[in-house]
């Protein structure tokens, strides 16, 4: 028999929800078959699936070893350390990512993530402790393309991995980013299309009207550099679609530079010119202990699309 002592990152969640992070390997129908039977309880009582938990209740498990994901996996110490930070409190951690950097690991099994690099970061200040932990990992709440840099929020704790998500989910939080695209832009232009990704081929399809399974995208686009054949451009990130602003801005004439997948010119080492460069903290509402990042803006002081496009594009 285990007994799970629930703490702060693990309260408010479902008990199925729970079992499986500490379960990973559990059927979910022998998950529910235990509860039913009384071999999973809460506070040594009989307990439904879809239970709450809060702070200090106990859970006891009465199965098989088998099932229980051990705690002591340290392998995100075999990443890089992590660089380059912009911004951290108690609550997040913003950093840059920079580009050719998985986010997560894939089925290359990457061991150098910017998943594991936050870890290492969080594990060697001791802000990150897995051992204390039942079933909440630290982890980044928005994703860049590989190929794409620019700005990721990590959240250190689980009251602030569900209310960031939820401002991401409400469009509460801005994300512009910088890129150059090819041909001559107009000076400010609000595009709206239907999206459709193909996921086995990992490429987007954008269309002028809705067709079957596609989901109405957004962004809007001003252009900060004009050169005879290349632009500087803000884009407002509205919705959050991967590979959106790559292939929106194919679709209507002027893809990313070093953008292979969408027919953009010049290839670059980095891949396609495109980071994402500031977030705005628009939130309508919040809690006291977030209320601090109200309406704060977060820059990055490495964002190189400016530098590349005067050195390389702009007119004489």
């Amino acid at each position: 028999m285990r007994e799970f002592v629930i703490k702060e990152n693990d309260a408010n969640q479902r008990l199925d929800k729970f079992v499986q992070k500490v379960c990973p390997t559990m059927p979910k129908s022998l998950l529910y078959k235990y509860v039913r039977n009384k071999k999973i309880k809460i506070n040594r009582s009989r307990c439904e699936f879809n239970q709450r938990l809060s702070v200090n209740d106990t859970i006891q498990m009465y199965i098989s070893e088998e099932f229980f994901e051990s705690q002591s996996n340290l392998d995100f110490l075999n990443s890089k350390k992590l660089t380059q930070i912009v911004y951290e409190d108690d609550n997040i951690l913003v950093v840059h990512k920079p580009a050719g950097l998985l986010m997560h690991s894939d089925i290359s099994q990457d061991p150098d993530t910017l998943q594991d690099r936050i870890l290492r970061y969080l594990y060697e200040s001791k802000q990150y402790d897995p051992q204390s932990e039942h079933s909440f990992v630290p982890s980044a709440v928005n994703r860049l393309d590989r190929n794409t840099e620019g700005l990721v929020i990590a959240c250190k704790n689980a009251a602030s991995v569900r209310f960031i998500s939820e401002k991401i989910r409400l469009h509460e939080i801005e994300k512009h980013y910088l890129c150059i695209v090819s041909g001559k832009c107009k000076k400010e232009e609000h595009l709206i299309h239907y999206y459709k990704k193909n996921e086995e081929k990992n490429q987007a399809y954008i269309y002028d009207e809705p067709y079957k399974d596609t989901v109405k995208v957004e962004l809007i686009y001003q252009t900060l550099q004009q050169s005879d054949s290349y632009a500087l451009c803000d884009v407002n990130l509205i919705t959050g679609k991967s590979h959106q602003i790559r292939a929106q801005m194919a679709h209507i004439g002027h893809p990313l530079i070093g953008d292979k997948k969408y027919q953009g010119a010049l290839i670059r080492s980095k891949g396609q010119a495109l980071c994402a460069y500031k977030l705005i903290f628009n939130f309508k509402e919040c809690p006291q202990e977030f209320y601090y990042l109200k309406e704060k803006s977060i820059i990055s002081p490495y964002e190189t699309m400016t530098n590349e496009f005067h050195q390389h594009f702009s007119q004489k």
